[in-house]
């Protein structure tokens, strides 16, 4: 059997915010074309591992990150535009935060700054990426109107759609359904399931079923730390090595 070469390798990754560390020490893999969930309770440093992963201490002066991370073989320290990375990390956060123009413009927006400029293709592109995010039959006949002016659910797909507009190959999920109903959720997640054919997702959850329902491999974080991996469904059916784990998944805490 041919094991495929990781996607992404941290090594020994601690995240601090002044002399508070929020991450201490994580290594691991992700493998292309899986989804990779991370559960643990607040505070345990799943948002600031992806925080990492796109460089954002470069924007924080408070956070310093050491350790490595290689993304395709390659340090993402070395890659000098930290704007040519983000065009192959994708990240969606907890609650949509939509650009002040429509949802034409929402999704053209990073293609207009690759140097698109014929409409044709930019139709394409706004088209394809709505169908992927599970929006464009809900929206094709209102491209003009207002991002702002969608609904929840539909604003989040919207922001799903405008981080496939770069085409990513890793695709960061930070608990995206924390601000959207059950149905969306559970469309969100459908379109989740189809994008791992193409692309590689981490998917940071504060659900724990959902990280059952999508993920191939799941990480539990607690306290900074990285206390497990394993195969999803392991880590749900008792198969899992540390009584920590065990707890949480069982909602005995968190």
């Amino acid at each position: 059997m041919v094991v495929a070469s990781p996607k992404l390798s941290v090594r020994d990754l601690t995240v601090r915010y002044g002399d508070k560390t929020a991450l201490d020490a994580v290594s691991l893999d992700v493998l292309p074309n899986e989804i990779f969930g991370i559960i643990g309770p607040a505070n345990s440093g799943k948002t600031s591992f992806l925080r990492a992963l796109n460089r954002m201490e470069e924007f924080n002066p408070d956070m310093t990150v050491q350790g490595d991370i290689f993304f395709e073989g390659q340090d993402i320290t070395a890659i000098r535009n930290v704007y040519a990375l983000r065009r192959k990390v994708g990240v969606v956060f907890p609650l949509p935060v939509g650009l002040p123009m429509s949802v034409y413009d929402n999704v053209a927006f990073a293609p207009r700054l690759a140097g698109i400029r014929k409409r044709a293709e930019l139709d394409g592109i706004v088209e394809r990426c709505l169908t992927r995010a599970a929006l464009w039959d809900e929206v094709k006949d209102r491209l003009g109107a207002l991002g702002s002016l969608l609904s929840g659910g539909q604003q989040q797909r919207l922001t799903i759609a405008r981080a496939l507009s770069q085409d990513p190959e890793l695709l960061l999920l930070d608990e995206f359904s924390i601000a959207v109903d059950p149905v969306t959720t559970m469309r969100i997640e459908d379109v989740l399931k189809e994008l791992k054919h193409e692309i590689t997702i981490v998917l940071v959850t504060n659900l724990v079923q959902q990280a059952r329902r999508l993920a191939d491999r799941t990480a539990f974080f607690l306290e900074s730390e990285l206390i497990e991996i394993a195969e999803t469904e392991e880590l749900f059916t008792g198969a899992v090595q540390d009584q920590r784990t065990r707890d949480y998944v069982e909602g005995r805490f968190g």
